[in-house]
């Protein structure tokens, strides 16, 4: 990156800034790809990247690599909508298309939360979760995201083991490995009751859009599934899904959702 030879500039205030526009620019960045940017040692590039963090400006997730935080965010969202506004026509589509409950969710290291929904008709329905949190691995949102990342990241952001949640089918590492190797090869994550009971939904990654790990799902009473073409529904998610990451591509180019 090019640096300025302006002598009234602040050198701490102009690598920061230099930072703060890496991170809006790329959506992650290391300790070391920092400092050669800016043309210091790691340990500088450390310390500012700390220091941003302190500030919410970025925040420090899977393998060790920073990306934008609530603060450099919020920004991003005040020139232009946020994420719930630019994914609901996709949602009122898969809506349109399914007639159930459907979510958008986002990911946050280990947790899920929702952040926008549209209430199925249905007399015996699932009802909005919106705002709601929970661990990634009991939803079925939650392991579609889940598997867009590396083993090595799962296993860093589980390092304390993964977070007690009642109703949990899967009790340790090594079972949520195999069941994301499952959700990969279907590009499919299915919670059925893991999240709460007589609940059952499936969903897919849309990848990272403004820097944020989303996912769609689709959500019905467990009692109602015989009654549900669940290959349709199923067909439809990922169609949307897809033009989702069409319209809006994926943030984080070094990962793509299998």
């Amino acid at each position: 990156m090019q640096r300025n030879n302006d002598p009234y500039r602040i050198e701490a205030v102009d690598r920061a800034l230099t930072l703060v526009t890496l991170l809006a620019e790329r959506g992650s960045l290391s300790v070391t790809e920092a400092g050669r940017e800016l043309g210091v040692a790691p340990s500088t590039a450390h310390r500012l990247l700390s220091t941003l963090c302190h500030r919410q400006f970025a925040v420090q997730g899977d393998k060790r690599l920073y990306r934008p935080g609530p603060a450099l965010l919020a920004l991003a969202k005040a020139g232009g909508p946020p994420l719930a506004d630019r994914i609901r026509p996709y949602l009122q589509r898969l809506y349109d298309l399914v007639g159930e409950t459907v979510h958008l969710m986002v990911r946050t290291g280990a947790e899920i939360r929702f952040v926008d929904g549209i209430e199925s008709r249905h007399p015996l329905r699932v009802g909005l979760r919106t705002g709601a949190r929970m661990p990634a691995y009991c939803t079925s949102g939650g392991k579609a995201m889940l598997a867009d990342l590396e083993p090595s990241e799962i296993d860093a952001l589980h390092a304390g083991g993964l977070p007690p949640w009642p109703g949990e089918k899967i009790h340790n590492l090594s079972a949520l490995h195999e069941t994301l190797e499952a959700v990969r090869r279907n590009r499919l994550g299915v919670n059925h009751e893991e999240s709460e009971p007589g609940v059952t939904a499936i969903g897919a990654s849309i990848g990272w859009i403004d820097g944020q790990h989303a996912a769609l799902t689709t959500v019905l009473p467990t009692v109602r599934l015989a009654t549900v073409d669940l290959e349709t529904v199923t067909t439809h998610l990922l169609q949307v899904c897809a033009d989702v990451r069409q319209a809006f591509g994926d943030n984080r180019d070094t990962k793509t959702a299998r």
